[in-house]
C-alpha cells in the first residue's frame, strides 16, 4: 500500500467530524469536485452515523453534487497517517493526533437534526473554506457539475 501512496504525488486531505454524515461529507465532496481530482480526499467520523444526513444530501444536490452513494466511515489511524492535511470539524479530543501532519480545526455548526434551510449556510461556509484550502495547496478550482 505504501508503494501506491509514494507514487501518488497529489496532496491528500482527510475531513473528520463525529458522525461523518454532514460536515465532513460536504468538505470531502467539495474538495473532490473543486480540485478536479488533483487532491486525494478521504472523510471519516469518530462515531459514524448509519446514513448521510438527508438535509445535507439535499443541500449538496442544489450545488450539482450527489453524495447519496456515500456511506459514513469510521475514522482509522491509517487514514490519518496517509493524509497530508487533517481537517477536524467538531470532533475534539476523539481525533487522533500524529506529529508531522497539518491539522486545521474548522469550527462549524452541526447540521444534525437541521432542515435544508439551516444546512445551506454551513454548506456555503465549507465551500468557501475548501476554496481557500485549494488556493493554499496551489490547486486551481474546477467548475462544479452543472455550473
Amino acid at each position: 500500500m505504501s508503494q501506491l501512496h509514494a507514487s501518488d504525488t497529489r496532496p491528500s486531505v482527510l475531513f473528520v467530524c463525529i458522525h461523518n454524515a454532514g460536515r465532513s461529507q460536504m468538505g470531502a465532496a467539495y474538495t473532490h469536485h473543486l480540485s478536479g481530482g488533483q487532491v486525494e480526499v478521504r472523510s471519516a467520523g469518530s462515531a459514524p452515523a448509519e446514513t448521510i444526513n438527508p438535509a445535507v444530501r439535499e443541500a449538496m444536490l442544489e450545488e450539482g453534487i450527489d453524495i447519496s452513494a456515500e456511506k459514513p466511515k469510521i475514522l482509522t489511524t491509517e487514514a490519518v497517517q496517509a493524509s497530508d492535511v487533517v481537517i477536524t470539524m467538531g470532533c475534539g479530543d476523539t481525533c487522533p493526533y500524529f506529529p508531522g501532519k497539518r491539522y486545521l480545526d474548522w469550527v462549524l455548526a452541526d447540521p444534525a437534526g437541521q432542515g435544508v434551510e439551516s444546512v445551506r449556510p454551513i454548506r456555503d461556509e465549507i465551500k468557501g473554506r475548501v476554496l481557500g484550502l485549494l488556493a493554499e495547496l496551489g490547486v486551481e478550482p474546477a467548475a462544479l457539475p452543472g455550473r
